[in-house]
């Protein structure tokens, strides 16, 4: 960002608020690579920042600087109390917390790096970047079953790979069950070369790419071949009762009714489940079927059940590129 302010005859440069940082190295985790993390939090909050030496500069409307302020003392803390390494999509996450009424004011603010919001993993500490994510942690914790549906990016497979990674190194549960449907867009699996794992391993590409993350290669291959780690198509959970596990079915938009209430009631002692999805992506009625989306219908079914948590994220909870956002919103505004 290095840039001077700019004499403006509706901003005076003597208006503002400056902002000191002890810590050279922690400011520069601050502002991320190129001033990143300021350029995104200057565009989402119109307040004009200005980074000079351990010093940020503020100027613009003054509700708006308080908040700005507000989110680099916070990030700041984050990284020189807890470690924390802040991203570009922390920044501006928190930014929208306060803003809407997410993050309570003055002594009792919640941190988006508190502990509460974090799973420890044997790769990293995953952390919650949206107020959404944190109820999507806490919900996991307090149920048994999750249901959870939004557009891409928000980080519903992720979190529930990172929680259930975190519960097997625990000891807190035996082993993983990961399984989705494989519902066909345009091509048919018998024109796949291979076995049948060699078939269905593109479709659950994402999984693997989730537990190599937050586990290690070495680790997932070494924990596949023991059987602590299993990835199945929804179709092979049939007739199964599975205990003492962290089950999770991805791309549950893509199932029917009857294939939901099949999963769900695979349910065994012991074991915990989280179903996500992103209604706005259901492949079903291209599959030919004629039957609204399980996902769809579980939320309206089991809605009253007790011991049941449900969520549903926002396209403001997109941790990707900021860019995928704005793709999101785009197709919202269409439809």
């Amino acid at each position: 960002m290095s840039k001077e302010p700019a004499p403006s005859s509706s901003q005076p440069l003597d208006s503002g608020t400056t902002l000191h940082f002890s810590d050279s190295d922690a400011f520069a985790l601050l502002c991320g690579a190129h001033d990143l993390h300021l350029d995104s939090l200057e565009a989402e909050s119109g307040v004009s920042i200005y980074p000079r030496g351990n010093e940020i500069r503020l100027v613009g409307e003054e509700r708006a600087m308080a908040v700005v302020a507000r989110v680099l003392e916070e990030s700041y803390h984050g990284i020189t109390a807890l470690g924390a390494d802040v991203s570009e999509q922390d920044v501006v996450g928190l930014f929208r917390r306060y803003t809407t009424g997410n993050v309570t004011e003055a002594t009792d603010v919640i941190s988006a790096f508190d502990d509460g919001a974090l799973i420890p993993t044997p790769c990293r500490r995953v952390r919650a970047r949206t107020a959404n994510q944190s109820r999507y942690i806490a919900l996991m914790r307090r149920f048994p079953m999750v249901f959870a549906q939004g557009p891409a990016g928000c980080g519903k497979t992720y979190l529930s790979v990172a929680y259930a990674a975190s519960l097997l190194s625990r000891g807190d549960v035996q082993r993983i069950v990961l399984s989705r449907p494989l519902v066909e867009a345009g091509e048919r699996l018998g024109f796949l070369p291979g076995d049948i794992k060699e078939k269905v391993d593109p479709y659950l590409r994402p999984l693997y790419d989730s537990l190599n993350d937050v586990l290690s290669h070495a680790k997932v291959a070494k924990y596949m071949e023991r059987g602590l780690i299993e990835i199945a198509p929804l179709a092979f959970m049939r007739g199964r009762s599975v205990t003492h596990s962290f089950i999770i079915l991805d791309e549950a938009q893509n199932t029917t009714p009857a294939q939901m209430k099949m999963f769900l009631t695979r349910l065994g002692e012991g074991s915990r489940m989280v179903i996500a999805g992103d209604p706005g992506q259901s492949d079903v009625s291209a599959a030919g079927h004629s039957v609204r989306s399980g996902l769809l219908d579980a939320f309206d079914v089991l809605s009253t059940v007790k011991d049941i948590g449900f969520l549903r994220f926002s396209r403001q909870d997109v941790v990707r590129h900021p860019l995928v956002e704005r793709i999101v919103e785009a197709y919202e505004k269409k439809e």
